[in-house]
């Protein structure tokens, strides 16, 4: 028996035969409308979240079988922390900060994919993608609440397995994530300011020295991109990139 196989990341619910379903399954004859409905029966609890589908076609029979895996972890927290996208530097800056019950329950989801053998070692796998996103736990950086996983301190909430939350709970870590949203605005748009005095009192000297100094004033990365990249490279056009001819001096 010949068989096809089709793998694609669909948002929950709202598959479409547009890419990249409909281009993959068309050459092989099946009836792309019913499969769509299909996945979208099975996926609709993942509303608003990615979710990996594979479909096996029978191409002698046109059969098929779909299989739905969960959400990456990622979509899973940023699903919990009512997040659009994770830190884009999370070395520096935390978007939200999310309970222990919270990736208990993400762990629980992800329990098929992840490699630990335990619940509690699971949790430990989600933290590492919480440190990728910039998500704290419990008011703490993932690596500091790392540490109270291994220590024990909340053995008795993944013991329990313990995953629902307060509306009042639920509330405070929605404030949360506004307040620590406003901070990276404020802190992001202190950071442009001081840059762009830095750079404003070495104009005319090369970009090199430039980034030297904002780096050394504590300028993050990203900002140094920000504010440098719209900056004239000295000789050179903003239109064409040719060079700028240097204007002869008057022979005396």
């Amino acid at each position: 028996m010949a068989t096809e196989t089709v793998e694609a990341l669909v948002e929950g619910g709202k598959a479409t035969a547009a890419p990249p379903l409909g281009p993959a399954l068309g050459p092989l004859g099946v009836n792309i409308g019913q499969i769509i409905n299909s996945i979208n029966d099975k996926t609709g609890s993942f509303k608003g979240l990615q979710v990996p589908v594979k479909i096996e076609v029978n191409t002698e029979s046109k059969e098929f079988t779909i299989s739905v895996g969960t959400p990456p972890a990622s979509e899973l927290l940023k699903n919990e922390a009512n997040l659009k996208k994770g830190s884009a530097n999370p070395k520096e800056e935390m978007v939200a900060d999310l309970k222990i019950e919270q990736l208990i329950k993400v762990a629980k989801m992800k329990e098929d994919s992840l490699l630990g053998k335990s619940l509690k070692e699971k949790i430990k796998e989600v933290l590492g993608t919480c440190r990728s996103m910039g998500v704290m736990v419990e008011g703490k950086r993932p690596a500091e609440t790392l540490k109270d996983v291994i220590a024990g301190k909340y053995d008795k909430e993944i013991k329990e397995e313990k995953t629902e939350l307060t509306a009042e709970e639920l509330k405070e870590i929605e404030e949360e994530r506004k307040r620590m949203a406003k901070e990276i605005e404020e802190q992001r748009a202190e950071y442009t300011e001081q840059a762009e005095s830095i750079m404003a009192k070495l104009k005319g000297k090369p970009d090199g020295i430039i980034e030297n100094r904002l780096e050394d004033a504590g300028i993050p990365t990203m900002i140094i991109k920000e504010v440098m990249k719209d900056e004239p490279i000295e000789g050179v056009q903003a239109e064409g990139m040719k060079e700028v001819p240097k204007e002869e001096e008057p022979e005396a």
